[in-house]
């Protein structure tokens, strides 16, 4: 994006495994491991151009030989000295990011969708948590028909179900842009705060997801507001072939952008979206959310709740202009 970038979206798995296990692999993306349940708007970029507790921090002698650390109550953001360089682009992944959307949105938006085309089918909230370790929402439905078996209503042919999954995406991205667009499902905590400072500071804001495009659109110009939107570059849905852990995505911004990837810092909230900034060379500073509270974040640099309001912010982007220069990373 350049520094003033029109709004409009740029267009077109699983976990890391915990330690001492080999799960099985996901059909969609086959170096991930498959989930438990299956072992058994910013510039248009298209596919052909290519909880609430206080934080406590570790000492900072602590800091300086840790390669990452957890964060869980404070009074006071942590910062980092004035004089650091700033990062080129922060980058945001989007559902459990920018909005803790899965459980109450993308979830129920699927299941309507399901009710409406009268297939039988219906995720409850620990089915759904195993099937977000698929990143994208079609691969995920593919995945789930293919070890469950397809609805009855479903074609019988492998091209008439790619297009049957991606009618039921459109309708699920329909009912869920809906609630975005009535603004049922707010931002998290510290979002508007830290994209402020950082558009404030000439640094490139852009959200990076797997997610359709249209969706992420509607949440960044609802939630965030034109004014912002208009100076933030969005990479979603199919712009890239190989979605997360692939660090396709961040690499496609980077090289759009006009930017190094080792001078990027990537705002994630899931282990598969942490793998996939490593993947690209960036820092990752982790901000759980409601599904992804108990993976597996070993390779983070930062891991917090949430970004964090004050008087409780947790980081700004002073701090993260101090990952780069690791001085919180071995």
């Amino acid at each position: 994006m350049a520094a003033a970038a029109s709004a409009a979206p740029v267009t077109s798995s699983s976990l890391p495994s915990r330690r001492g296990s080999s799960p099985a692999l996901c059909p969609i993306h086959a170096s991930s491991p498959l989930p438990r349940f299956l072992r058994g708007g910013g510039r248009r970029v298209t596919s052909s151009s290519f909880r609430s507790s206080r934080c406590g921090y570790p000492p900072s002698a602590a800091l300086a030989s840790r390669k990452s650390f957890v964060c869980s109550s404070s009074t006071s953001p942590v910062t980092s000295p004035s004089s650091s360089p700033l990062p080129s682009a922060l980058l945001f992944d989007c559902d459990g990011v920018l909005v803790d959307t899965e459980k109450d949105g993308h979830r129920v938006s699927f299941n309507e969708t399901f009710a409406e085309r009268e297939l039988g089918v219906s995720w409850d909230v620990q089915l759904y948590g195993e099937l977000l370790k698929i990143g994208g929402g079609k691969e995920r439905m593919t995945a789930y028909f293919n070890k469950t078996g397809w609805p009855a209503k479903a074609p019988k042919t492998e091209e008439e179900r790619k297009d049957f999954i991606a009618s039921l995406h459109k309708r699920k991205t329909d009912l869920f842009m809906a609630l975005i667009e009535k603004k049922l499902l707010p931002l998290r905590p510290g979002v508007e705060r830290l994209i402020d400072e950082t558009l404030s500071k000439g640094v490139k804001v852009a959200v990076c997801s797997t997610s359709n495009e249209k969706a992420v659109s509607a949440i960044v110009s609802f939630l965030l507001g034109p004014d912002r939107a208009n100076k933030i570059t969005i990479f979603a849905g199919d712009v890239v072939p190989r979605k997360k852990p692939d660090p396709a995505i961040y690499l496609l911004a980077a090289e759009t952008l006009g930017v190094d990837p080792a001078s990027c810092v990537v705002v994630e909230d899931s282990a598969i979206g942490l793998s996939a900034a490593k993947a690209a060379g960036m820092k990752c500073i982790i901000t759980k959310s409601g599904y992804t509270a108990e993976e597996d974040f070993v390779t983070a640099d930062a891991v917090f709740d949430c970004i964090g309001d004050p008087p409780e912010a947790r980081f700004d982007l002073s701090f993260c202009a101090n990952l780069l220069q690791k001085q919180y990373v071995s």
